[in-house]
């Protein structure tokens, strides 16, 4: 297929290979994966500035996405990609290979940076959601952190470079350009930045940014950084976004009711606090989706509001595929079991019967399949079976169907399940604050309130 880039692309094209060390922050739908593929393209092949590119990237973006657009597109025919995911011998293979491009999934980075040792062979990598770079002390960031001094290239790439806060970039930057720009280290970088904010005796649970620190930054990082917004650039198809209430039978009221009041005797001081709120949240959440884990680890059914509520919905999409998201196994282990023709889309084959339209339900995890994926040709219906909290996995798992290609109207219904921790979620994603604070507050309400909300 022949490649008519357009002027946002060719700019983005443009920037890469002017900025050695840099940051594309470009919306979901834009095409960030064929702008780095042009670049690295001209970078090697045409301006011989490039000799190996190593891309980063989530495991199934890694191991589909990245080979099947360079096979996708005519000027790209020279690009031979390796794709290193499997086990250790697999992986060996690939990069053995010699190959331009060789993708790896994040957390393949330790056993990269120790299979080279000093021999380290790429000098271009690429950051594919960047943000997963977020945390300093993770063993991903610290490997990569010990070979940079043999890497001349660096390009970080997301449409969500601080999903929950201006935290979020300071470890990206540290691997692009060495701490220059925000400093070496987290601590003076937080210090200058940001001041206390939620707190217990000398323990800080979150940070809060100082006023007018948010533009500094940004002057900071914005001679290697651009960023584009796909509604500047894109003339998409509309997207509708609607809340599906449903109604939990008093048998699974009480058991929510009853689990609250379990959780909130069981907290030291009826405190909520950030190391427990998200073990709560989940809990809720999951009585509220229809199941509980008890403490043997078998999920026990509590109701199926949500599942039919569900088919509900695919009845009223008359045949027209369905994509559904779901956050727990127990939620994946009852759609399967109540929709027979549904399909985990978790694999290469999965994902092109479902653009092919060979699959009419379509069971998505977020977190291993929210990033990069085309899946815009397979439907335009999507539904939330339970919603986490993660504002970045959420964008980009309605980004699935909602960017360049999509032909048609994209509807997204979100099951929230009345007077439960759902509803707090939702109005958390819709006003975008999902930071650790909000989730606190969220649980700390949820918990004291429920016996006179439902």
């Amino acid at each position: 297929m022949q490649f008519k880039a357009h002027d946002y692309q060719r700019a983005a094209i443009d920037y890469v290979v002017e900025h050695p060390r840099c940051a594309l922050f470009l919306d979901m739908g834009l095409g960030k994966t064929v702008i780095t593929l042009s670049a690295i393209q001209d970078l090697a092949l045409n301006r011989f500035e490039v000799s190996r590119v190593l891309v980063i990237a989530p495991l199934r973006v890694a191991r589909d996405t990245w080979a099947d657009e360079a096979a996708k597109w005519d000027h790209l025919a020279s690009l031979d990609v390796a794709c290193a995911v499997g086990d250790a011998k697999q992986r060996s293979k690939a990069i053995e290979s010699g190959a331009l491009v060789t993708t790896v999934g994040r957390d393949t980075i330790p056993w990269l940076v120790e299979h080279y040792g000093k021999a380290w062979p790429f000098d271009m990598v690429i950051l594919d959601e960047s943000s997963s770079f977020k945390n300093h002390q993770s063993k991903r960031f610290k490997a990569l952190k010990s070979v940079l001094p043999k890497i001349t290239r660096m390009v970080a790439l997301t449409g969500t470079p601080a999903p929950n806060s201006l935290l979020d970039i300071w470890a990206q930057f540290r691997l692009i350009d060495g701490g220059q720009r925000l400093g070496h280290f987290l601590t003076h970088y937080r210090d200058e930045f940001f001041q206390p904010d939620k707190r217990s005796a000398a323990q800080i649970f979150t940070w809060k940014i100082k006023k007018g620190a948010d533009l500094a930054i940004y002057a900071r990082i914005n001679d290697i950084t651009m960023s584009m917004n796909a509604v500047d650039h894109l003339d998409l198809p509309p997207v509708t976004s609607t809340a599906v209430p449903v109604d939990l039978p008093a048998s699974a009221k009480k058991a929510y009711r009853d689990l609250g009041e379990q959780m909130l005797l069981s907290l030291p001081g009826g405190l909520v606090d950030a190391k427990n709120a998200a073990g709560l949240s989940n809990k809720l959440m999951q009585l509220a989706s229809g199941s509980l884990y008890t403490e043997q680890g078998t999920a026990e059914l509590i109701h199926e509001a949500k599942i039919e509520a569900l088919a509900d919905l695919i009845e009223a999409a008359s045949g027209s595929p369905v994509m559904v998201a779901y956050w727990f196994k127990s939620d994946l282990a009852r759609l399967l079991q109540a929709f027979p023709q549904a399909r985990e889309l978790s694999d290469a084959a999965s994902m092109k019967d479902w653009n092919a339209g060979r699959i009419p339900v379509g069971l998505i995890h977020p977190a291993s399949a929210g990033h990069g994926l085309n899946l815009q040709e397979g439907g335009h219906h999507l539904v939330w079976y339970t919603t986490p909290w993660s504002l970045e996995l959420y964008q980009q798992t309605n980004a699935r169907l909602a960017r360049q290609g999509q032909r048609f109207p994209v509807s997204i219904h979100h099951l929230v399940a009345r007077s439960t921790i759902d509803e707090r979620v939702i109005k958390a994603l819709e006003t975008k604050d999902v930071t650790q604070s909000a989730l606190i507050d969220a649980v700390r309400a949820e918990l004291t309130s429920h016996n006179t909300t439902i």
